[in-house]
């Protein structure tokens, strides 16, 4: 027997029925869940997984929580208001104001949140694979915009066989201010600096895949095996804990933000002042030019041109400025 076709006004009453149910069951669910909430109260996103979050709350005692969609996305680092609503289970009913967020694209090119109120970006390099610098000043773009310091750390530095020729292309980075370590998680060389830098810091680890975080996690964190079985047992996700962004408790103090699943880094949509904000060695030259809407690229007079000739700005960052201006222009 041939299946009867509806008509369009019929499927728009069918789809308006069904509408009308859902929100009746939630509306039900919603009342029964309210029944059950024990009195809000603060706590601290350890680490996120799709629609659940792991909150810790005041005594550092773990919890895993849904989180109510009209909040908007939250993320590691985020303080929530929430709420209990079983043994070791809760809900997320409002995100605290952010002192800010460092944002990743997805594939659909639209931001998300990596990781709430940070106060360091730890840029992690090594000898292999080889240090992009183009890389690096798309982070410290990213940290100067959060008005965060920006540390280096060159990982695997025993394995430099020519520590002139590796460092030439950092000079420029020790004159502008940015820290610059050299670790060996091999030897433990550089370590202590490291840790002293990291006190009374929420810090973010990023870099290539393949730097030796890792490692560098397991040297920073050595009840690493301690803090990861904890969120393992409570969120009952197993290996995928570590594969998320996850805020650790370092020894002494402070807190380190592991961006574990973070294979690339992009800057995504940023304007042409959030750019130059990046570029603090280039800043005092900017606004000097003869004409206010000087390119940079042959006009005469330009106080930005004039101090390359002169040696006073670095090539390659007046090339890696030069290259995310004409990007930034072609994706407006």
């Amino acid at each position: 027997m041939a299946k009867r076709r509806l008509t369009e006004r019929q499927k728009q009453r069918i789809a308006k029925i069904q509408q009308t149910r859902r929100e009746k069951t939630e509306k039900k669910a919603q009342k029964q869940l309210q029944n059950t909430l024990s009195d809000p109260q603060t706590g601290l996103i350890i680490s996120r997984h799709g629609r659940n979050v792991l909150v810790e709350d005041n005594n550092k005692k773990l919890h895993l929580c849904l989180f109510r969609q009209n909040i908007g996305d939250v993320t590691c680092g985020d303080n929530v208001i929430w709420q209990a609503t079983e043994e070791n289970k809760g809900v997320v009913t409002a995100c605290l104001e952010r002192k800010n967020a460092l944002y990743r694209d997805n594939f659909s090119g639209e931001g998300k949140p990596l990781a709430a109120n940070i106060s360091q970006m730890l840029i992690v390099l090594a000898p292999k694979p080889e240090p992009s610098t183009y890389l690096l000043n798309q982070y410290l773009i990213a940290a100067e915009n959060l008005d965060i310091q920006a540390i280096i750390i060159v990982n695997k530095m025993d394995l430099i066989t020519d520590n002139e020729t590796f460092y030439r292309p950092f000079s420029c980075y020790k004159k502008m201010g940015y820290p610059l370590l050299s670790i060996s998680c091999q030897n433990g060389e550089g370590l202590a600096d490291l840790k002293l830098k990291l006190q009374h810091h929420r810090s973010i680890l990023v870099g290539q895949s393949g730097v030796g975080k890792s490692s560098l996690i397991n040297q920073l964190l050595p009840d690493l095996s301690l803090q990861t079985g904890a969120l393992s047992e409570i969120s009952q996700l197993g290996r995928h804990t570590t594969t998320a962004t996850t805020l650790y408790h370092l020894t002494d103090s402070g807190e380190l933000i592991d961006s574990a699943g973070v294979r690339s880094f992009r800057l995504g949509k940023i304007n042409k002042s959030q750019i130059e904000k990046g570029f603090k060695d280039l800043n005092q030259y900017l606004g000097h030019c003869k004409f206010n809407d000087c390119q940079h690229q042959s006009e005469p007079h330009c106080a930005l041109l004039n101090a390359l000739e002169n040696q006073q700005v670095d090539p390659r960052r007046f090339e890696h400025f030069q290259r995310l201006l004409a990007e930034n222009e072609a994706n407006n």
